[in-house]
């Protein structure tokens, strides 16, 4: 696998609604140990559309990784100015993304005109990449399920995987016992 699709949740949709929830270095781990993983086996690429939650803090793994890993950041928003009803603070973040990501395109030109937008980035992920990676509870899909169901109607040589609450509560449970207070 050279080139990996990444998304998830936003953050409304996990109940966080501060850039500095503590939930967020969770969820920031979780991912961060799959791509490592992945980066190990050969990922060359990761791929998002920027969208806020998942996809953002996703960025931000990658900038911290590529000071030791050769791996590079595509974001390929569904159209131009998709950060415009953001919170100031996010679309500050959001320009320093497409500064600093190796490639950045918007698929379609102009803003906002169609839900057909969004459904035609979630094709255009899957069509460009070798798998996805998708932050999700099968059981509260949140708009990460449309990406999901793109990704599983390209068939068994498309792998989708996933990071479940089981496995943010695995990290949790690494990171409690990583503290050497815990052991005492």
């Amino acid at each position: 696998m050279k080139i990996l699709a990444v998304s998830g949740y936003k953050p409304a949709e996990i109940n966080i609604f501060k850039e500095n929830d503590p939930r967020i270095n969770i969820v920031k781990a979780a991912i961060q140990k799959r791509l490592i993983q992945f980066i190990e086996e050969g990922l060359e690429w990761v791929i998002i559309s920027g969208q806020m939650g998942v996809e953002l803090w996703t960025a931000d793994i990658i900038f911290t990784l590529q000071e030791e890993y050769d791996i590079k950041l595509g974001v390929f928003p569904p159209f131009e100015n998709q950060e415009s009803r953001w919170p100031d603070p996010l679309k500050e973040k959001y320009e320093e993304l497409k500064m600093l990501a190796d490639f950045f395109k918007p698929i379609y030109k102009g803003d906002y005109k169609g839900v057909y937008q969004f459904k035609a980035k979630n094709m255009w992920l899957v069509d460009k990449s070798d798998a996805s990676l998708i932050l999700m509870d099968e059981e509260f899909p949140g708009s990460n399920r449309f990406l999901y169901s793109a990704a599983k109607e390209a068939g068994e040589a498309y792998p989708v995987y996933t990071i479940t609450p089981a496995d943010l509560d695995d990290i949790v449970e690494e990171i409690r016992m990583a503290d050497p207070d815990y052991w005492q």
